[in-house]
């Protein structure tokens, strides 16, 4: 089976092809280029000139389906459904913490993963992974870093993964000191590849209804926010 799998959650945009549970190519760009003006073109490169295939080959899709960029998301997703439609194809959604988690699946300590949120907050999870399969996933929240640490309690070390980790770097470290272990800033990223893991471990992640392609924003919209503050006529 040939699975595309993209995230579009962030700045930049990740691409994955899989054969089964084999990785064939994968890419990465980021740029001031709308994800509408480059994700096709992604798609087309990567699927085609890189993995030597049609797009009539691709079996699934996977995409990120939040929490990240309310624009982005919508895009990609966007694109994936309407290939899919037009292919006759399945499609499933995977959270964009996932796609940064999976990355660490072999790492013996907790994975606390927190995306820059803006305002002071971030999109977090924290897991727990047990030789490449998940054991316990928290709930998605959108918090200060400050609440998220609080509830770290006594754990002895915890990986700190994401563009939020960085971004309140001095909290964690004020917080946790030498318990806190961070990721590579190169590793912070949404991974398409690293998405499609929890796909890759079920032998039937199409038909799993809790995967249905739905965006996950956990934070209100700018939009929905101000309708609820604007004075009643």
């Amino acid at each position: 089976m040939n699975i595309l799998s993209l995230s579009t959650a962030e700045q930049g945009a990740s691409l994955a092809v899989f054969d089964g549970k084999a990785l064939i190519c994968e890419s990465y760009w980021t740029s001031r280029l709308t994800h509408s003006r480059r994700l096709i073109f992604m798609i087309e490169n990567l699927v085609v000139d890189r993995a030597g295939l049609t797009l009539e080959d691709v079996d699934g899709y996977v995409a990120a389906r939040g929490p990240g960029s309310f624009t982005g998301l919508r895009i990609g997703i966007s694109v994936v459904k309407g290939l899919a439609y037009a292919l006759s194809r399945p499609c499933i959604g995977v959270s964009s913490l996932d796609g940064i988690a999976w990355r660490f699946s072999h790492c013996s300590q907790p994975v606390c993963v927190m995306m820059d949120a803006r305002r002071g907050q971030v999109y977090s999870a924290t897991f727990k992974f047990s030789k490449g399969q998940l054991e316990k996933k928290s709930e998605e929240v959108v918090e200060s870093a400050q609440k998220i640490l609080e509830t770290m309690g006594s754990a002895r070390e915890v990986l700190f993964a994401g563009s939020g980790t960085k971004a309140y770097q001095d909290i964690i470290l004020e917080k946790m000191g030498g318990r806190a272990l961070f990721s590579a800033p190169a590793m912070d990223y949404v991974s398409a590849a690293a998405l499609a893991g929890p796909v890759l471990c079920d032998n039937t992640p199409f038909s799993d209804p809790d995967r249905s392609l739905t965006p996950t924003y956990i934070r209100k919209s700018d939009a929905e926010i101000n309708l609820g503050t604007m004075p009643e006529n």
